[in-house]
């Protein structure tokens, strides 16, 4: 009998300390932001190669598919509850009010972010640029409904 009070105490204890480290809305900002970052210091010299605009080097462009698709996997905890207030933030509250269509895009742009870096290892420049085109596309789909200009 003694262990479901303690086990209700401790569960208690838990919660509490889970709920105290919880992040504070600007740091998620601060964070989704860095995300963002990064994801457009890679994203820049990929769109000047398909375009023309530089050389087309397939060993950078797909180093930089590969980090692109893995920093859209952080995206995934960017958007916290309470995280779309503050002067500093482009997110608009759309997102917390249509969550699962937001959820779908993020994961649509993640899978073409993955898409680009597969073509990308193929050294296939038209496959790459077809992806590219892709992967722009589903970025495009948050920032046209999510995103604040």
């Amino acid at each position: 009998m003694l262990r479901t009070p303690l086990a209700l105490i401790l569960l208690m204890f838990t919660v509490a300390a889970t709920g105290a480290d919880a992040p504070k809305p600007e740091a998620v900002i601060h964070y989704r932001q860095s995300v963002y970052k990064v994801m457009l210091w890679n994203w820049v010299p990929m769109g000047e190669m398909v375009k023309g605009k530089r050389p087309f080097e397939a060993a950078e462009f797909k180093h930089r598919a590969e980090r692109m698709a893995a920093a859209t996997l952080y995206l995934d905890e960017a958007y916290a509850e309470g995280s779309g207030q503050g002067a500093d933030t482009d997110a608009l509250p759309a997102i917390w009010e249509n969550r699962k269509d937001f959820d779908g895009k993020l994961q649509d742009m993640q899978r073409e972010a993955q898409n680009l870096a597969q073509a990308a290892a193929s050294g296939d420049e038209a496959k790459i640029k077809e992806q590219f085109a892709k992967t722009a596309g589903s970025c495009k789909a948050c920032h046209d409904k999510y995103r604040a200009d």
